[in-house]
């Protein structure tokens, strides 16, 4: 492709996981997403609870002045706190909804478009119905909350079922399509998203996911896993660098990946949705080169695409 890839989309970066001590909501948050808010290439940083109500405000002061689109990640929250939106008691369900309330209210503080959750863990086959109908009540509890106080967009991301991953009830793609397909009856913002990260450990190709997706994918990520070595350091859902000895993603696997979202109509001019970058730096690895190299595989794939 000969066009910019910004024509396309905005392209964004998870904060997060570059510096992972962040993820509990403390830690050096501000001065790192000063650092990406300061790179002009990224138009959208997404971030996690923030605990500290002065932090929060100076994240919200840097994002404006740097005309940069935050959006909220909740995953940390369920996943950190071990909370499951599709929990078989009432009780352990409603902590999770209440969590991503208060989530939701920190986005709203923060002027983020947009919130992502994920599911539970999978029960297994016999316990899938159950837990995907509590999945979608949940859903639509927080979309109704959001809808509410005025945003944001509520996100489902799909991730693996597999037990040396995340072992997520959501999980296969088609399946998450239907999820989306329910909710939607009553809340046609919501939407879903996708990883690049995730689609081997799912056992799916680009071109699957998106077509399963295509409907509702309001948001997508980029990035790698490694899924067949268990002595790796990056072994199962962990995000290394494309390109990883042992690792599934590089160039032609990201340059799939964008074609099938560009046929998709995903990739737009009218859109121009977020496209982040998921990666997290190995033992000794620098965030600088580590963003560095992700640029320059977006180039190389795009270039192909």
């Amino acid at each position: 492709m000969n066009e910019s890839l910004s024509n396309y989309a905005r392209l964004g970066i998870i904060h997060f996981m570059l510096w992972p001590q962040t993820m509990g909501g403390d830690g050096p948050i501000a001065e790192t997403i000063e650092r990406l808010a300061a790179d002009a290439d990224f138009e959208a940083i997404e971030l996690t609870r923030i605990n500290d109500p002065a932090t929060r405000r100076r994240v919200r002061e840097l994002a404006e002045t740097a005309r940069v689109t935050l959006a909220f990640g909740a995953q940390p929250i369920l996943l950190g706190g071990k909370l499951d939106l599709n929990a078989p008691t009432d009780a352990a369900r409603t902590a999770a909804i209440e969590a991503v309330q208060r989530a939701i209210d920190q986005a709203l503080e923060l002027r983020a478009v947009g919130l992502a959750v994920l599911s539970g863990p999978d029960p297994g086959e016999t316990g899938r119905k159950a837990a995907t109908d509590r999945l979608v009540d949940s859903l639509k509890w927080l979309c109704d909350y959001a809808a509410h106080k005025g945003g944001p967009t509520i996100v489902l991301e799909t991730f693996d079922r597999v037990a040396f991953g995340k072992n997520c009830l959501i999980g296969p793609n088609p399946e998450a399509a239907e999820v989306a397909r329910r909710v939607r009856r009553d809340f046609p913002s919501f939407g879903l998203m996708i990883d690049l990260s995730h689609l081997p450990l799912q056992g799916e190709t680009p071109q699957q996911a998106v077509a399963a997706t295509r409907e509702f994918l309001v948001h997508a990520h980029m990035g790698n896993c490694v899924m067949r070595d268990p002595a790796h350091e990056a072994y199962g859902d962990s995000h290394p660098r494309f390109g990883v000895p042992g690792g599934e993603n590089d160039v032609a696997e990201l340059a799939a990946y964008l074609r099938a979202l560009l046929d998709a109509g995903f990739l737009s001019r009218d859109r121009r949705p977020v496209l982040s970058f998921e990666v997290k730096p190995l033992k000794g690895e620098s965030v600088e080169a580590l963003i560095a190299g992700s640029k320059r595989t977006l180039a190389a794939a795009w270039a192909a695409v």
